[in-house]
């Protein structure tokens, strides 16, 4: 739990003179690096920070899913999923209401709400994605749009820890141009 990591830390900085504390991503964008940061100085032990890449940039990037695009996208939310309480996030309501690109961490079991949010916006055809696993080895991703990523999901059995897009620069992934021209050819 974070209480035992935040006592850790202190127990090795004032018996060793120093720790490293390395988190994957940025330790301020859902890495609780604030708490830690807090903890520490509480002790008054001094605290360099060296900023990250956060996942919910870099992972779509090295998917080459841009979060902006001229012409697509000119902003982007980056909302956890589920709360403290273990609701889902109201902030999910706004954005879907925007043309943001929206990204969305600890959400994967809350898709089906989630989907249920963007439909409601009227928001069926907006392009979907879902990375499993973003920049490890078994890294998995599928895209679709809002009325089938669900499925889709489901389908390719992804799990925890993933990463949802929604907006229309998942259009631009290779996978999502072929699975419009698959429709196409069905239709």
């Amino acid at each position: 739990a974070q209480e035992a990591i935040n006592k850790l830390m202190v127990d090795y900085a004032l018996n060793y003179g120093h720790v490293v504390r390395l988190k994957g991503g940025d330790p301020f964008v859902f890495g609780r690096g604030y708490e830690e940061l807090d903890y520490a100085d509480s002790y008054n032990i001094p605290v360099t920070v060296i900023p990250g890449i956060s996942s919910s940039i870099g992972v779509p990037g090295l998917q080459q899913i841009p979060v902006t695009h001229r012409g697509l996208s000119e902003s982007f939310w980056v909302i956890t999923g589920t709360v403290s309480s273990g609701a889902i996030s109201e902030d999910i309501y706004q954005a879907a209401k925007s043309n943001a690109t929206i990204i969305i961490l600890m959400g994967l079991k809350k898709l089906p709400e989630i989907v249920e949010i963007f439909k409601g916006e009227g928001k069926h055809s907006l392009p979907a994605a879902v990375i499993q696993n973003g920049s490890a080895d078994d890294e998995k991703l599928v895209v679709g749009k809002v009325d089938t990523i669900l499925a889709i999901a489901q389908k390719a059995k992804i799990e925890a820890p993933a990463l949802l897009i929604f907006g229309e620069v998942v259009s631009l992934h290779p996978s999502f141009k072929a699975l419009i021209k698959s429709y196409v050819a069905i239709s």
